[in-house]
């Protein structure tokens, strides 16, 4: 007889708690190589959205 094995999943990447990065600016997030940034990144947040469509500093 197999014994089940508990086993847990692994968070998504909007469950995962945030990064501490932060970008004042799109500029700010090109310098750092980090754009574009897609929500659930570290550094994404909805200031640097502006079109809302989960994807910050894309042009």
């Amino acid at each position: 007889m197999v014994t089940p094995v508990s086993r847990t999943k692994e968070p998504e990447a909007s469950e995962k708690p945030s990064e501490s990065v932060y970008y004042a600016s799109c500029s700010d997030a090109k310098a750092a190589g980090a754009a574009p940034l897609h929500a659930g990144d570290p550094g994404y947040r909805a200031g640097l959205d502006r079109d809302g469509d989960g994807v910050a500093c894309e042009a």
